[in-house]
């Protein structure tokens, strides 16, 4: 599976922990690729599970995306089109998908897993419904054994997908989700506001340390 070390993949990670034979990581040059990379380790060295880091630095070279630029050009509120698009990595989901394809064909294993949900779609053309289908689709036709693409999480609500993290009895202070990439989370940007409301909806106490 792709694993950030964000709320949401280490989440699927956990859940579906007896199905997942290897996750991988991509470094791509975001401002917060190293934090979040720290909390996939810790969660695949806890379960068990091999993980791979894959160098994609040729998006943070070449693409554009406020994501890739610095903790300040990362726009503070709500998590919403206008406020966020500036985020978006072109099409990052669709060559991690490729590339972990690639890698699962390699290793005798028989899907990918992605843990895109219902809060992305609005913003991520590649985290919808119809983009994992296709993708799937391609994936599919482009490997000798067919392997496919698993997104159980897509019409999920981030608080859906804390639920199932608090069930497990998971500790989200060991996973991090700020744009930023600083040593705490700023409590200020996009995905800050949607963790702590999606936490605080779950009705999970937010251990998470804040700037503010």
């Amino acid at each position: 599976m792709v694993l950030s070390g964000g709320m949401d993949s280490v989440t699927m990670l956990h859940e579906y922990a007896s199905e997942i034979d290897l996750a991988v990581n991509f470094t791509y040059g975001s401002n917060h690729n190293a934090r979040e990379l720290k909390w996939a380790k810790y969660h695949c060295d806890m379960l068990g599970i091999e993980l791979i880091v894959i160098d994609l630095s040729f998006i943070g070279s070449h693409f554009h995306s406020s994501l890739l630029e610095g903790p300040d050009a990362i726009p503070e509120g709500e998590y919403d089109f206008d406020n966020m698009k500036s985020t978006v990595v072109p099409f990052r989901n669709g060559i991690m998908l490729a590339a972990a394809a690639g890698l699962a064909e390699s290793r005798g294993l028989e899907h990918v897993m992605i843990a895109n949900h219902a809060g992305d779609h609005a913003l991520y053309p590649d985290c919808r419904e119809s983009f994992i289908k296709a993708m799937s689709e391609a994936i599919c036709c482009g490997t000798y054994e067919g392997i496919t693409v698993r997104a159980p999480y897509t019409l999920l609500s981030k608080k859906d997908i804390a639920l199932r993290g608090k069930r497990l009895g998971l500790d989200y202070a060991t996973t991090y989700s700020c744009y930023r990439g600083q040593e705490k989370h700023c409590g200020r940007c996009g995905t800050c506001v949607e963790r702590r409301q999606a936490l605080a909806d779950a009705g999970i106490v937010d251990t998470t340390e804040y700037e503010e």
